[in-house]
């Protein structure tokens, strides 16, 4: 039992486990909207909550495992990533398969206790789940791949919700595929030479890495775009506008610490920019739904 608890610690660590926080304050927000939409009138929301976050760790940490198991061989030729599990022999493929399978299970339950259309569509995100981790040898698009993983999580939260989808939350679906799109650009960019001996696709091999930058700082602005017209959709008010200001504030100084001859700090602004855009997210248009709850 010691050994396997050992195994399981070095596997969370594996997939970065503690950056669910990336997509899962999006997913709440999407569950809050829907709530709000339905005039707060869903008496199970706490139970609803719990699933959904359920659902976004077993869905998160079976794509990650499945990455790590497929990237194996890559990572051990990139001497970046020769140090993971997996390729450093911390860990064995046979462990991280029944990491994968396990956390697969975990979601599908959690889907199936979140309604009929939930465990339907589940299938078909682990699918698209998995179906990233073989882009990056074939399409340049992969980044935005990643992106539409992560961006799933708000419409699968007001599915959770309300048992259907309404079209407008798909703009948050948008905003979240841009903002990751735009943040894995600046971090292929470290890999830049690698992915050209290797024959890897990324957007920093197609157009150099001066240029990805501005790829990347043209996603983030169509993400603060679409952010605005979600807010005007559902008619969020002041505090929704200030998050929204904020999360710009943190991208423009993200982009601020990354430069084309100096890519040092790309795991600060990958990180912790990143994840501060997510929690202020989630806290501003949280307090805004919520406030507005009480006043109704």
């Amino acid at each position: 039992m010691q050994a396997f608890w050992k195994r399981l610690r070095l596997t969370l660590d594996m997939i970065k486990f503690e950056h669910s926080i990336f997509a899962l304050p999006f997913a709440l927000t999407g569950a809050l909207l829907a709530w709000r939409d339905a005039g707060f009138r869903i008496p199970d929301l706490a139970i609803r909550f719990v699933w959904i976050v359920v659902a976004m760790v077993g869905a998160r940490s079976a794509a990650m495992a499945f990455n790590r198991i497929l990237d194996a061989d890559i990572d051990s030729r990139n001497q970046r990533t020769a140090s993971r599990h997996l390729p450093a022999g911390l860990l064995s493929r046979r462990f991280a398969w029944g990491f994968t399978v396990v956390s697969s299970l975990v979601f599908l339950w959690a889907a199936r206790e979140l309604g009929t259309l939930c465990l339907l569509l589940a299938p078909v995100v682990l699918s698209i789940l998995f179906f990233y981790s073989f882009c990056k040898r074939f399409t340049t698009f992969s980044h935005v791949v990643l992106g539409f993983c992560l961006g799933m999580a708000p419409a699968g939260a007001w599915i959770a919700m309300r048992g259907s989808l309404d079209l407008r939350i798909l703009w948050l679906t948008a905003a979240v595929t841009c903002w990751t799109a735009g943040f894995d650009i600046i971090y292929a960019c470290q890999d830049y030479e690698f992915d050209c001996t290797q024959g890897l696709c990324s957007v920093p091999r197609a157009v150099g890495i001066a240029r990805s930058l501005l790829v990347a700082r043209f996603l983030h602005l169509l993400m603060i775009g679409c952010l605005l017209v979600l807010l005007y959709l559902f008619q969020l008010g002041a505090l929704s506008l200030v998050g929204v200001g904020l999360i710009l504030a943190l991208l423009i100084y993200e982009h601020g610490l990354v430069r084309p001859d100096d890519l040092s700090r790309v795991n600060a602004a990958f990180f912790t920019m990143n994840g501060y855009v997510s929690v202020l997210f989630f806290v501003f248009w949280a307090a805004d739904i919520l406030l507005h709850r009480k006043f109704i």
